[in-house]
């Protein structure tokens, strides 16, 4: 696995993790029926907070993102993405269980939706997670405190 860190994400971030979300997303939506090139990367733009999204790099290159945001009774993991030449090379693991350790110290619960049928299902349970509920489209998960 190579050597990662994090940065804070800033605004100067959006259109790099736009463009990683549209093309790590791209075969699940299309599977489902639900890609549109434009919605991809708007939707992304239109809820992204620097404030609550680090940049992953990998040798100093921007290598994907993840946003961990508060809410009321959880933190919601979103806009989790490494590139694709990344993926399955231990990096996202090593990324989740750096955030799951610091959402353990302060003792949230963590949750997060995905796409039906994506292979980043598999990740999410290694680590804990499991179903709340789902739909059609999206499947919704939470990891509990550890015991």
């Amino acid at each position: 696995m190579a050597d990662w860190a994090f940065r804070q994400a800033s605004m100067s971030d959006v259109e790099a993790v736009a463009e990683l979300r549209a093309t790590v997303l791209r075969t699940d939506l299309v599977r489902l029926g639900r890609y549109d090139a434009h919605r991809v990367r708007q939707r992304l733009r239109d809820g992204f907070d620097p404030a609550h999204t680090w940049v992953i790099e990998v040798g100093g290159v921007f290598a994907g993102c993840v946003a961990l945001r508060p809410s009321d009774d959880s933190h919601w993991l979103e806009h989790f993405y490494l590139t694709p030449a990344l993926q399955g090379s231990g990096i996202g693991s090593s990324v989740l269980r750096e955030l799951l350790d610091r959402c353990d110290r302060s003792g949230a619960l963590v949750r997060l939706n995905l796409l039906q049928g994506s292979p980043a299902r598999r990740l999410y349970e290694r680590h804990g997670f499991t179903v709340e509920f789902e739909d059609p489209v999206d499947v919704f998960m939470v990891r509990r405190l550890p015991r």
